[in-house]
């Protein structure tokens, strides 16, 4: 695995395109909904399809994303900063030349910085853009002071929520928190352990809905996955899903998502700046 991972760090330092890569935020209105399952399994499944994906796990202090996939990490992003690497230097490699960054418990120390190291940071995260087609931010649960920030820059926001009253509850507020901040962001929401295909279209109707009518905002679907016992099995054998049974009723549903999703995902309007404009801003003007 270490040998993988030098290999993929050196090919990324050669890796050059011409296009930015796509920066999706995933996040959710409360925890234990399912979201970091979910952008792992999304990342899997664009990787399938040929996609260069880098999943950043930004959930402070509850990371998780390694434990998920069975791997250990041996740096995080705290250790770029502490011990003045490279950010290519703390790219690991998941399954299917998957890319990954583990968070690290002092992760929100980052965002306390000087200036100078604050810009060490924009010129580490300029590296990455032309060597991906998708950057996946597996944010933390909520609103959280520090996380906001990549929400707001990204080029999208992927909301997940449960068809669970509380859990619909906070995904609007989720929504409505980046309303109040941008009208330029886009949301996607996607229903996970939807216990029929119905109860999924009824929570994602009713979410569009009620951004309709009290935010002014348009609320795109993305899709519904069901309640399906096969992702216990898989987070306990530490596999994702996807791997763990492709023929699973919740893998089918997250590789239609994915099809769906390279399909269309350039119909909906992306914001004008670039995302390390955006993201500059906003942490240079908090």
């Amino acid at each position: 695995m270490n040998d993988q991972a030098s290999n993929l760090r050196e090919k990324l330092k050669h890796i050059q395109s011409s296009n930015e890569a796509k920066t999706i935020a995933v996040t959710s209105g409360k925890g234990g909904v399912g979201k970091s399952n979910f952008a792992l399994n999304f990342g899997l499944s664009l990787a399938d399809k040929g996609k260069r994906v880098l999943l950043f796990d930004l959930d402070i202090g509850m990371g998780n994303i390694d434990i998920l996939m069975g791997l250990t990490p041996k740096r995080s992003i705290v250790d770029m900063f502490e011990n003045n690497l490279s950010i290519y230097d703390i790219i690991e490699e998941g399954p299917k030349s998957l890319s990954y960054i583990a968070g690290g418990s002092g992760l929100s120390t980052i965002f306390n910085f000087h200036d100078g190291r604050m810009d060490y940071f924009f010129d580490q995260l300029e590296k990455l853009m032309q060597s991906y087609d998708y950057i996946l931010f597996d944010m933390g649960a909520g609103i959280t002071r520090e996380g906001v920030h990549f929400i707001l820059a990204s080029n999208e926001c992927i909301v997940v929520t449960t068809p669970e009253p509380t859990s619909l509850t906070d995904a609007y507020a989720m929504m409505k928190h980046i309303d109040q901040r941008t009208k330029e962001l886009p949301i996607r929401v996607v229903v996970n352990r939807s216990f029929s295909k119905k109860s999924g279209q009824e929570t994602l109707h009713r979410l569009q809905s009620v951004a309709e009518k009290f935010l002014d905002r348009t609320v795109y679907p993305l899709g519904i996955l069901p309640d399906d016992r096969t992702v216990v099995k898989a987070v306990t054998a530490q596999v994702p899903y996807t791997m763990y049974n492709d023929k699973a009723s919740v893998s089918k549903a997250l590789k239609d998502i994915v099809h769906d999703y390279i399909g269309d995902g350039s119909s909906i309007a992306q914001p004008k700046r670039s995302f390390l404009s955006r993201l500059k801003h906003s942490l240079l003007e908090r």
